[in-house]
């Protein structure tokens, strides 16, 4: 018997739980959807698999309205890394793909693992401000070989979120923008109509666990992609006499076999869940007001906010912070004793509420800090940070139930990206730190991201 599976109840996450960007506690509909579908594929009567099948088309349809998109533009693929090779297998031919310098490496290692395999070139461009792309930046980096930009819509650190729109059209409709999506997807309202390609998986703001995540290849460049590792699920007749058969259209030409349908259904509910609350603009709303409450806590004890000058537009879910003269890994030590949930990447602690944090893990994590606090109060200004014009999250909110069990480590998401390229001296520690993060149990943990 396997003694990391428990059978109790589901357990609520901790009311400090502030690692949404890391992993998202399993929502109630995502949990529910997950049983509903398991216990189909438990039965297996004549029609439980059409039921199956139905689930997966439901999450398509879902994403395709959040999207804006077509359901035939969209696939399941089982996790964002498996979504971003399945498109760099697909980008072939000459030409160069551009990656930001310090993006994270789950968006780097599969144009690494295509360059000279047919795929393009690879080549790092420096980013304005020491962290994140600009349009200016992007254009400085332009040469007639380039045929797509890959970028975060959220880094990963920072909190910054992409302008993708402007990227766009810097780029022109000769050149694809791919867009790893799932620092921002359900965290914030992204500019997804400009992204030729997105992936994203749904395990971290969407709360929906892992298995499933979104391909997004919209019919305006899917004549420039090629299956590259669409298998016998991306063709029309996969028992034809002779092979290949031709592909099916759309983004499931892409499919290697059929999705995790388990996973799909829990999906297409946490899709749904959002829809029902507003949508990204106002699920987004709550996380920045309560974001910009914890990160004027943590001035409050001296603290220093990495890219503190962003908008309210600008960042989405994610702040991160280090306090001069305290060692950082004390700093983390402390706030995971007092209950509060976060991960550490270096010198920098990062913060990552959801809507469903209540308030009172802004007073944990400020009696948490309170130990480390300068004596003088805030630290020396740097650019105020602003308080989102949004609404304050609400004082209903109350934390949904949780099913953790062990994660499986997924070793593309924890190597360094320093291997590929030494860090730029003007870039903040990088987001590759070797990082560590607190739990909920004392159940293995699974990579930061």
């Amino acid at each position: 018997m396997n003694d990391q599976i428990h059978s109790s109840a589901p357990r609520v996450p901790m009311p400090g739980y502030l690692d949404h960007a890391r992993v998202g506690p399993l929502s109630r509909p995502a949990a529910r959807a997950l049983a509903g579908a398991n216990g189909l594929a438990t039965r297996m009567a004549p029609a439980d698999l059409d039921r199956l099948f139905a689930l997966g088309d439901a999450a398509r349809a879902s994403a395709a309205r959040l999207l804006d998109a077509r359901p035939h533009e969209l696939a399941l693929s089982p996790s964002t890394s498996n979504g971003l090779f399945t498109v760099a297998a697909a980008l072939q031919g000459p030409g160069t793909v551009l990656v930001p310098r310090d993006e994270f490496p789950a968006n780097v290692y599969p144009w690494l693992r295509f360059e000279g395999r047919g795929g393009p070139d690879v080549r790092l461009i420096e980013p304005d401000g020491g962290r994140h792309i600009t349009p200016e930046s992007l254009r400085r980096g332009l040469t007639p070989d380039v045929v797509a930009l890959t970028v975060s819509a959220v880094d990963s650190l920072t909190g910054h979120v992409a302008p993708l729109a402007a990227l766009k059209e810097v780029l022109g409709p000769r050149r694809l923008l791919i867009v790893d999506a799932i620092q921002g997807l359900g965290a914030v309202p992204l500019e997804a109509e400009a992204a030729d390609v997105l992936v994203s998986g749904g395990q971290k703001w969407l709360r929906a666990g892992w298995g499933a995540a979104l391909l997004l290849i919209r019919d305006r460049c899917a004549a420039r992609l090629s299956p590259g590792l669409g298998g016998w699920a991306g063709v029309a007749e996969p028992f034809a006499e002779r092979h290949p058969a031709p592909p099916l259209p759309g983004a499931a030409a892409h499919l290697a076999t059929n999705p995790d349908f388990p996973a799909a259904a829990a999906l297409g509910a946490a899709l749904d869940d959002l829809a029902g609350q507003g949508g990204p603009a106002a699920v987004g709303a709550r996380i920045r007001a309560t974001l910009a409450e914890l990160l004027d806590r943590a001035e409050r004890a001296g603290a220093e906010v990495l890219l503190k000058g962003l908008g309210p537009a600008e960042r989405a879910g994610i702040g991160t912070f280090r306090l001069p003269g305290h060692d950082p890994e004390a700093v983390h030590r402390a706030l995971e004793a007092a209950g509060v949930v976060t991960t550490r990447r270096g010198e920098w602690i990062r913060l990552s509420p959801h809507a469903s944090t209540p308030p009172a893990a802004t007073e944990l994590f400020a009696e948490a800090l309170a130990p480390f606090a300068r004596p003088t109060g805030r630290a020396r200004a740097t650019g105020a940070y602003p308080a989102p014009s949004e609404p304050a999250p609400s004082e209903t909110a109350t934390p949904e139930p949780a099913t953790p069990e062990p994660a499986t480590p997924d070793p593309t998401r924890t190597t360094a990206l320093s291997s590929v390229t030494p860090p730029s001296p003007a870039t903040p520690p990088s987001s590759t730190t070797p990082p560590s993060s607190t739990t909920l149990t004392q159940e293995p943990t699974c990579p930061t991201t």
